[in-house]
């Protein structure tokens, strides 16, 4: 609520726009707003016209749709606008998200050539009237969610709807389901039909787009990368976390969606590089005093620690990579170094990770309070 205004601003941050309501005549205004989730694209070109990409627009969707369309309205269209773009069956409400000579770099990146391909047009900006009934059908998706998942339970059918989306027009509903495994929804498609008399189009994403779309709190204190910036999901495996020398417990290395983290992958090529230039070590190093054996490797520091007892951590040594090579080079030549016991040895760099997850741990600790001993009494009269 605005102090100063009889007016109500409501953030829509599915389709990126706020929406301005006087509450005296009722009459909304939407703009779009600008980073107001994670598709927003900044325009490095903006200033610069090339006429040849003049009637080429990028509009935007709910969630993470969006599309390149032709202006063949004749009308002088800019970003924000909201406007009415050809459909399948009927037509679209969106936003123009970026315009000029930015939008042929998009067009690139997702392989969208217009000599070959046909691109839906922009019919005119959008009028009072369309965005009316835009707002009707957006009002709909939450009740319409909720019946649809009690359909689909009604009909056995293991799958879950995670969203839906109305067209412009209302005429037409995307439903956004999870599934393990193949699902036969023709009969649930006839049941939205009747329940709901509009045209249904089925969409099945994955537990890491559900994630994005419902949003959240990671475990970094950040908001989740799906949520805040990813739109295209790769595939993460657990060797991801070998690389990096990661403990493979799957509660720390799942995500909220409950597989594996898509931060995994991001440190990988740093670790990948950095493990290439750590010399292989197969065997125990041949000393004087007897056998080094490698008991840790901090990859990023290249730095390798060795023991004298086998997989005991009591007393390590930390060597170089240089100086590791160094000493296999003089084993197979025969030699053999004096000792590792040179200097008092500090204790190593990395830390155990067991008991992070105690409650307990940030509680100041309790001082223990001294009991007097009482002195023992002798028999009377001494």
């Amino acid at each position: 609520m605005n102090e100063f205004s009889n007016e109500t601003i409501q953030f829509d941050c599915f389709r990126g726009c706020a929406i301005t309501t006087d509450e005296e005549s009722g009459e909304k205004d939407i703009r779009y707003r600008q980073g107001c989730c994670k598709l927003e694209v900044y325009d490095t070109l903006k200033g610069i016209s090339q006429e040849q990409w003049n009637d080429y627009y990028e509009v935007r969707f709910k969630n993470t749709r969006k599309g390149i369309y032709v202006n063949a309205s004749g009308q002088s269209i800019k970003m924000g606008d909201l406007v009415v773009v050809e459909a399948a069956t009927g037509h679209d409400l969106g936003i123009v998200t970026l315009e000029g000579p930015i939008v042929a770099r998009q067009m690139k990146c997702k392989g969208v050539d217009p000599a070959t391909q046909e691109l839906k047009k922009i019919y005119r900006k959008a009028r009072p009237f369309d965005i009316q009934r835009w707002q009707e059908a957006i009002a709909r998706e939450q009740e319409t969610m909720i019946r649809s998942r009690v359909l689909a339970a009604n009909l056995g059918l293991e799958m879950k709807i995670g969203d839906v989306e109305f067209q412009g027009d209302g005429t037409k509903a995307i439903f956004y389901y999870i599934a393990d495994g193949r699902v036969d929804f023709r009969q649930l498609i006839k049941d939205f039909a009747e329940e709901f008399h509009i045209r249904v189009e089925m969409k099945q994403i994955g537990a890491r787009q559900e994630a994005g779309l419902i949003g959240g709190l990671g475990v970094c204190g950040r908001e989740l990368c799906c949520a805040n910036y990813i739109t295209e999901f790769k595939s993460i495996t657990t060797s991801a976390a070998r690389v990096q020398d990661l403990s493979l417990n799957p509660q720390k290395l799942a995500g909220q969606c409950g597989k594996l983290k898509c931060c995994l992958n991001y440190e990988v090529a740093a670790y990948q590089d950095a493990q290439s230039r750590l010399p292989k070590v197969m065997e125990p190093l041949d000393l004087e005093d007897g056998q080094a054996w490698l008991v840790k490797t901090d990859i990023l520091a290249q730095t390798l620690y060795f023991s004298y007892e086998k997989g005991s951590l009591a007393q390590v040594f930390p060597l170089s990579a240089d100086e590791v090579r160094e000493i296999q080079a003089m084993n197979r030549r025969g030699e053999k170094p004096s000792t590792l016991r040179q200097e008092d040895v500090s204790a190593p760099e990395f830390v155990s990770a067991v008991g992070d997850d105690s409650i307990s741990r940030f509680d100041p600790e309790k001082k223990k309070k001294r009991k007097n001993k009482k002195r023992r009494k002798g028999p009377k009269g001494e």
